[in-house]
């Protein structure tokens, strides 16, 4: 007979308790309820539960204390945070603490079975690539890497492709989001069929409805003839929604009956169409902070977050950096009838010693360079123009458009060598600032400009206004 898991729920209000408990009745766990930390705290070490859910507010103190200090235990318990509604700065903290997950109070008995089964399933997945034999991979689906890092990335997508949960994608710029969404396709059952990606930060948001579900002739302006939208495009297949955190708020919510039902209509259309498609999405922003923030919904992204994946920064994962390379020069060199074989001892070097802020993408660019400009058998740390911008040389003029007249404000740096050495956000920041100006406000122009991805801006300016915040706060409190 399997053995049930084990659940420590931690609950200082005895009818909120009972209801919780009622509401698990016909689940098949085993559950135990404690009303303080000090009984959690012991219980936690005697029962060693596979799952603990903890309020935050306690009669003698903070979860989050427990949290922080948790019982050593043979097999970590997973925790899900239960936090009044509107503490949601409690649940990032918790989140940043090690739980798994959190419950705004109030909250119904289906959110609280889904949580927790989604818990559940989680930890067996993990146990599963825990499990699964390490396989010494260098080369993965159109991944280069034999890092332990990218080796859990490779057993995690062995595991999630035979399903058909939805997996997030987290990383950074230029780390592979693409690269993982159609290697999940690739390893899955359904890679016979279509995978599709839209970029959600890349359609203007007039557009994006039709994108995703097609439009019948005559839904709009310019809609001479019926079109598919991705819905129809990767029925039976994967679907990748890039960037979904920039994804329209209104749009969210015809997205979330989408992935519910399976159901979806064109615009412009009475007729409900039915698809059958796997889903895989990605951002390179916090989507806890896009939810607390109000710019997320949170019900879609409890469809969505099913099986996380994090995508480590090329700076984690030092050790692939050469192979990488290699792999560039070789393509890059083949490509353009050149001659280059490998790199010099001071290449390696070179190339190992930057932080590599734009990731793989980064170093991808700086090969393609130096190949183009340069000839030769061996690259040469020389002819590796690595972590230079145009900041760095002579100003270069960021050029705006308005109508058939071009104006230029010129690029200067934020800082003469004269003055005082300004911490490398701030110039960023300064740098980002000027370009939007000179775009009169258009994000995703200034971004083409500077060379980067729209939604890096948004989470950039975001975090400033954060910090401008916090010192207004303490401004004010002094």
């Amino acid at each position: 007979m399997e053995k049930m898991p084990k659940v420590l729920m931690v609950e200082d209000s005895p009818s909120l308790a009972a209801i919780y408990a009622s509401y698990l009745r016909t689940e098949q766990i085993d559950l135990l309820i404690v009303e303080d930390l000090e009984t959690a705290r012991a219980e936690w070490s005697r029962v060693q539960p596979d799952l603990v859910l903890l309020d935050v507010e306690l009669p003698d103190g903070s979860g989050l204390d427990l949290l922080k200090q948790r019982p050593a235990e043979e097999t970590p318990a997973d925790v899900i945070v239960m936090t009044a509604f509107g503490s949601s700065d409690s649940a990032v903290e918790a989140i940043s603490l090690g739980a798994i997950d959190y419950l705004s109070k109030p909250f119904d008995a289906d959110r609280l079975k889904v949580t927790i089964a989604n818990a559940f399933r989680n930890r067996t997945l993990q146990d599963t690539v825990n499990e699964y034999s390490a396989l010494d991979r260098t080369r993965y689906c159109d991944f280069i890497g034999k890092s332990l890092a990218m080796q859990s990335v490779y057993r995690i997508i062995d595991s999630v492709a035979v399903s058909k949960a939805t997996a997030f994608i987290v990383g950074e710029s230029g780390t592979g989001k693409e690269l993982t969404a159609s290697a999940i396709h690739q390893m899955s059952p359904r890679a016979d069929k279509a995978f599709h990606a839209i970029n959600c930060g890349a359609i203007p948001r007039e557009l994006m409805e039709s994108e995703l579900f097609g439009h019948v002739k005559g839904a709009f302006t310019g809609a001479t003839s019926q079109r598919d939208g991705a819905a129809s495009i990767a029925d039976g297949g994967t679907l990748f929604l890039d960037e979904i955190c920039e994804m329209d708020f209104e749009l969210q919510k015809k997205m979330l009956r989408f992935i519910q039902t399976g159901e979806f209509q064109r615009v412009g259309s009475n007729t409900i169409e039915k698809a059958d498609i796997r889903f895989v999405c990605a951002t390179n922003r916090d989507p806890l902070i896009e939810v607390r923030e109000g710019r997320f919904r949170e019900d879609l992204f409890y469809r969505l977050h099913v099986v996380p994946i994090h995508l480590p920064a090329l700076r984690e994962r030092n050790e692939d950096i050469l192979d990488i390379a290699g792999d560039f020069l070789k393509t890059f060199s083949e490509n353009d009838s050149k001659s280059f074989s490998g790199f010099s001892s001071d290449a390696c070097e070179k190339l190992l010693s930057h932080n590599w802020p734009g990731n793989v993408r980064e170093l991808q660019n700086a090969i393609q360079q130096a190949v183009v400009l340069n000839d030769g058998e061996l690259m040469t740390a020389d002819m590796l123009q690595i972590g230079l911008s145009p900041m760095a040389g002579s100003p270069e003029p960021i050029k705006t458009s308005t109508g058939n007249q071009q104006s230029a404000e010129p690029v200067t740096l934020p800082f003469s060598p004269r003055q005082e050495i300004l911490p490398l956000w701030i110039i960023e920041r300064q740098a980002i600032e000027r370009a939007i100006k000179a775009c009169d406000g258009n994000i995703n122009k200034a971004a083409g400009l500077l060379e980067v991805a729209p939604s890096t801006i948004y989470r950039k300016l975001q975090t400033w206004e954060a910090k401008d915040k916090e010192a207004a706060e303490k401004s004010c409190t002094a």
